[in-house]
Order: structure tokens, then sequence, then C-alpha cells
């Protein structure tokens, strides 16, 4: 049963299963686990970015495509509900409406974007994307009537996802029901769902295609695949996983401007998470996530704490300093290549890793 659930592709290394299990049981007890607003938004934003690195990773480990215009999608997604809730009012039909909006857009410029660049050779089709994606984000900072500009939308949800909602009147386990604490659960789901749904197509016939073409692009199109066709299929499919995980942001923050979804540090973020947990492996989106988010997180305050322990060493307490964490964040990102070249995933399930 769970091998069909997960697709046929198990996690094929003990500690690895035991990761993930540990990942799927403290995100879905989270709210209960860990109290608090921070932990709660930190939990939401592991579910967002799972679902847009997963989308990322389709293009780039799958497919081998670099492309610089994947948070575009991610902002089509999280403007589409935000301008469908502000004009449409609080409302499930306004956010069907959005997301369903959004997606079609990103449909249609997905595939423009695929048929007319994927053509060219790969650092002149990165180039492009970058362009496109630039372009995006001067236009929605500009739309003001429609975007809200660089002060973005801030819009109402639908009762149940209200955060004055409660719908017990008793607290369960000590927590209170909010409409806050549904719009995590509904998170949650679409997250799970959507990983099982990529899980799906990078084990399917057309995902084996996909993986031929990153491996050698011309023996694949020789024994008669039609690259350009996989290839913009490829990054249409993952647009639209992109876009879906906008319109979760959205949700969940009730916001949306230019700097929350379409900035470059977003981008960014995509590559770094895809490079700790492992490119071509959708656990690494799952594993990368929370590694990154968590150190991006709560680094600043472990740093604090270890300044203050150290206060007696002057020299230690400015190179542990919250100031630097950067500099921190960046020596682990170092490390974590240097010592899993192949992503936490892929060092994980190599031979000599221990089972």
């Amino acid at each position: 049963m769970l091998n069909r659930l997960l697709s046929g592709d198990m996690p094929r290394s003990r500690l690895l299963a035991l990761m993930l299990l540990l990942i799927f049981a403290g995100l879905a007890l989270a709210p209960f686990l860990f109290p608090g607003v921070k932990a709660l938004n930190v939990a939401a934003k592991v579910l967002i970015f799972v679902v847009l690195v997963a989308s990322f990773d389709l293009l780039l480990g799958y497919t081998g495509i670099v492309s610089f215009a994947h948070t575009m999608f991610f902002g089509i997604g999280a403007y589409g509900v935000a301008m469908a809730s502000t004009r449409l009012g609080a409302g499930w039909g306004a956010l069907a409406a959005g997301l369903g909006g959004a997606l079609v857009v990103s449909l249609l410029l997905s595939l423009a974007i695929g048929l007319f660049s994927l053509r060219v050779r790969a650092i002149f089709f990165a180039m492009i994307t970058l362009a496109v994606a630039a372009a995006f984000q001067t236009l929605a900072s500009q739309l003001s009537d429609w975007t809200g500009g660089e002060d973005g939308l801030a819009f109402k949800m639908p009762e149940w996802l209200s955060p004055s909602f409660e719908p017990f009147e008793n607290e369960i386990f000590g927590l209170t029901i909010d409409g806050k604490i549904l719009s995590y659960y509904l998170l949650f789901v679409l997250a799970l769902a959507l990983v099982l749904m990529l899980l799906r197509i990078v084990n399917s016939p057309f995902g084996r295609v996909l993986q031929a073409i990153r491996e050698n692009e011309f023996r694949a199109e020789a024994i008669g695949y039609r690259v350009v066709v996989y290839r913009t299929t490829s990054s249409v499919l993952s647009a639209l996983f992109a876009c879906v995980a906008g319109a979760m942001l959205a949700v969940w923050l009730r916001y949306n401007g230019p700097d929350t979804s379409l900035s470059f540090e977003i981008m960014m973020d995509c590559l770094l998470i895809v490079v700790i947990g492992g490119m071509g492996t959708i656990y690494g989106a799952v594993i990368g996530a929370v590694v990154f988010l968590i150190a991006q997180s709560y680094l600043q305050d472990l740093l604090r704490l270890a300044s203050e322990a150290g206060s007696s060493l002057p020299w230690l307490a400015a190179l542990l300093s919250p100031d630097r964490w950067l500099l921190w964040l960046g020596l682990l990102f170092v490390l974590s290549v240097y010592y899993f070249p192949t992503g936490v995933v892929g060092r994980l399930r190599s031979p000599r890793a221990p089972s």
C-alpha cells in the first residue's frame, strides 16, 4: 500500500525513511507540538516551499532545465488569489476563481516560454527566463490599480479560514482551534497531495523520458522522443505546481506584494534548497526545505544564545553575533555541499551510506 502511495519510489535508506517520517509527523502535529506564532509560520512556510522546490526540481533535477522564471509562476498564483479575493470578496468562489485564472495564465505563459525558448541552448534559455521574470516583477509593481503596486494587496479569507473563527467551544489537547489552524491543515493536505502527484509524475514513463533527456538529449531524440515536446510539458507542469504553491502562500498570509512572492531571493532559496536536499529527488525538496528554513528562521536565535554564553570572550561574542547570521548560514551551506555533494538524499541513498 505504501509502495503504491509513493509510486514505487521508496526512500531506500532506513535513516532517510526515519527522517521523512519524523518530518511528516512534525508537520502534521506542528500546531500541537510547537505552539507559538513563529513556529506555526515556519511550519507553514516549509509546506509551501516543499511544493515550490519540488516543482522546480522537476525542471532542474529531472529534466536538466535551468530556469530563473520559476518564482514568476509562484507570484502569479499568489496574485491570482489576492486580486480575486480583493475584488470578489471573501469567499470560496473568489479563491477558486483566483486560482483558476492564475493556472490558466501560468499555463499559457509557460507554454509560450517553452515553445519559443527551449529550442535554444541552456545558458540562453536561463537568460531569457531571467529577463521575463524581471519584466513581470516590474509589471506587478507598476500596475497598482490591479496589484496594489509596491504596497501589495491585503484581503480577507472565507469565514472558516479567518483567525476569529472558532468552530469548537473547548480546547483540543490544550490548543484552541481557529481559522488559522484550519488554514494550516488546508496547506498540509494540499502539500501532501501535490508531493504525491509529483512522485507519480517523476516515476511514470513520462518521468523516465525526462531523465533520459537530462542525461543525453541527443540520444533521447535519436531513439524517437520529441525532446521539445517533453521539455515543454515539463516546463508547463512545473509552472502549474509553482502557481498552486503561490496560492497557498497568499491563503496563509492573507496578503501579497512584489517582495512577498516575486523577489529574486526566493529563486535563490529554491536553488539552495534543491542543492542541499539533492537534485532529482522529490524527497530532497522535503529534506532541504526543512533544513534550510529552520536554519534561516532560528539561526539568529541560536547565535544570540551562543553570543551571550561567550560574553566573557569578546572576540567569540563578536564572532557569534546574531548580525552575522548570514555568514554562518553561508558557511553551513558550503559545508553541506562539501560533505553532501549529491545532497542529503543522494548521500543517504549511496551504497556506502548507513542503512
